[in-house]
């Protein structure tokens, strides 16, 4: 049996380069129009949401408008 640890500077077999598909970081953050408005939610969904949130470590108010969005482009079709 071989329990030898490869080295790592050792080349473990063919390799080949791709070439770089990924988009640079500044095109991964989405740039959506947004208006701001004034809404009054209870207190309850509120405290859901900022819980949600913070388990996910996320914006509440950002789950709030994705949950707009999906919820009005799903009545549009």
């Amino acid at each position: 049996m071989n329990n030898k640890i490869p080295d790592p500077a050792e080349p473990i077999g063919e390799v080949t380069i791709v070439k770089d598909f990924l988009p640079p970081p500044e095109e991964l953050i989405p740039k959506k129009t947004t208006v701001r408005v004034t809404m009054e939610f209870t207190k309850e969904s509120i405290e859901f949401f900022k819980r949600e949130a913070k388990r996910n470590n996320a914006s509440y108010q950002t789950m709030i408008r994705n949950l707009v969005d999906i919820y009005a482009k799903q009545q549009q079709q």
